[in-house]
Order: C-alpha cells, then sequence, then structure tokens
C-alpha cells in the first residue's frame, strides 16, 4: 500500500465569500455552505450526510465541477449535457490540492447516471476507432445491465485506484449485500491510493473505519462519529422496535380513521 495519508489529492475547500452574490438566495443561504469555512477532507475518506433539503447534492457537485467534473458525472473527459441545472457555487469556492496528481477520477451522480449510460451509448455508436468506451465499464451496455448492476459495473471496473471518486448517493440503487459489497470494493481502491468524497443516506456506507463523517445541519457541519448519526439511531431504532415504531407512524392516520367512523 502506498504512503497515502500524508499526500490527499484534496485537501480542503473554502468559500471565497467576495463572490457571494448574496447570502439570502439559493444556494448561498444554506447553512452547509455558510458554514464551509474550510471544510477538511480526510485523506481516504469523506462522507456528506443529513436530512434532505439541507444541501449534500449541492455541496458535492459543487466541489466536483470545481474540480472539472462535468455536472451530471462521469470522468473529466465527459462533457455532455442533458439540462444546465447545476448551481453557480462551484463558481465561490477555492479547492486546496494535494502534491499529488490523481492518475483516475470519477464524478458518480445517482441521478444522472441514466444521462451518462446514454452518452456511453451514444459514443460507442459514433466512434469505431479503438476500444468501446463500454469496455471499462465491464463489456455491456449499462442500459441493458439492472440499476443496481450498472452502478456497480462502474464501480468495479471504471474505477481503477490512484483515483480522486466524488459520489453523491451512490446506494440509491444498490441492495444492502450491494452496499456492503461496495464497502469492500472502495476498500480495495483506498489501498491502491485513492480517496473517496461521499453524500450518502447510508449508515452502511457511512461504516467505512477511520473516515471523516460531517452532519449538515441548519446549524452548520457537524463533525460526527457514525453511531451519532440521525441515520444510524434512526435505523438502529427501527430496526430493534419495528412495531413500535410503526405505532408511532401510523397513530394520526389511526385516530383520523376511528374520528371518520364515528
Amino acid at each position: 500500500m502506498a504512503s497515502f495519508d500524508r499526500n490527499p489529492y484534496l485537501l480542503r475547500v473554502q468559500l471565497l465569500r467576495e463572490r457571494v452574490p448574496d447570502f439570502g438566495v439559493y444556494p448561498f443561504n444554506l447553512p452547509a455552505v455558510e458554514a464551509l469555512d474550510p471544510l477538511e477532507f480526510h485523506p481516504k475518506v469523506t462522507y456528506l450526510v443529513g436530512e434532505n433539503g439541507m444541501g449534500k447534492s449541492t455541496l458535492i457537485e459543487a466541489i466536483a465541477v470545481a474540480w472539472g467534473f462535468n455536472p451530471e458525472g462521469g470522468t473529466l473527459n465527459f462533457n455532455f449535457s442533458t439540462a444546465a441545472t447545476h448551481s453557480p457555487l462551484y463558481e465561490a469556492l477555492r479547492l486546496v490540492r494535494g502534491v499529488r496528481r490523481p492518475r483516475d477520477g470519477f464524478f458518480f451522480r445517482a441521478e444522472s447516471y441514466y444521462n451518462l449510460a446514454t452518452n456511453v451509448d451514444q459514443l460507442d455508436q459514433e466512434f469505431s476507432f479503438g476500444p468501446p468506451i463500454k469496455d471499462s465499464y465491464g463489456g455491456a451496455s449499462l442500459h441493458e445491465q439492472s440499476h443496481g448492476e450498472s452502478f456497480f459495473s462502474a464501480f468495479v471496473h471504471r474505477f481503477s485506484g490512484n483515483g480522486l471518486y466524488i459520489l453523491d448517493e451512490p446506494e440509491a440503487a444498490l441492495s444492502p449485500f450491494r452496499q456492503m459489497a461496495f464497502l469492500s470494493r472502495m476498500h480495495q481502491l483506498v489501498r491502491k491510493s485513492s480517496q473517496f468524497i461521499i453524500a450518502t443516506h447510508s449508515p452502511i456506507l457511512m461504516a467505512y473505519p477511520d473516515a471523516q463523517i460531517y452532519e449538515l445541519t441548519p446549524d452548520g457541519l457537524q463533525p460526527k462519529k457514525l453511531e451519532e448519526t440521525d441515520h444510524f439511531l434512526i435505523t438502529r431504532e427501527f430496526l430493534t422496535n419495528p412495531d413500535k415504531m410503526l405505532r408511532e407512524l401510523f397513530r394520526g392516520d389511526d385516530e383520523a380513521d376511528s374520528s371518520d367512523e364515528a
């Protein structure tokens, strides 16, 4: 294993406040953005977690675009655009890079992965010279695989190591078993001098040891241990006592039904 702990590819991200047009408008009004001063990345794995609407995807998209990735995902060589919906946040970010440059990299974005798969097929149809791009994803069209299989094809075949991998909700199409398999694959890549920055809701994915977790809250970014995150606590409570949780969830509806019947 390479001596990587002292040489991450991405050290930190800082918000250049003088470039923010108005802290009262989106996305600059998000607490996680206002508190970005600076955000330090772990040399192996950094997680951004939190409730919907806290700005995880917005922040991780801005980091990826500031690095040079296509807003809809892929490697640095992808430049397709289905819809220009990314926020201007990246223009106000300063990335502090390490002394080493990655030989590989990928921005994996679950919500636009279908668009990436379509672009791979289109490029393979348009260009006949050289090996097909789909060979880098296991040899089969990503559209000819299940949603989860196509995700996993990128992780296993396209991610080669010595890379910076920025992932937005990679668990979206993965079963719990596949999420654990993803952790194993991630560990292989970390041992090959890779660095991961991941936005996720999955307590399974958050379990990678020796990682940094930041929970995005209305008060900003809070460093947390896995066992302190809302995702872990709520999941554990539900699995420990599902009947109690379901009674609480359904109580209002049951009371309304009883009132209607009366």
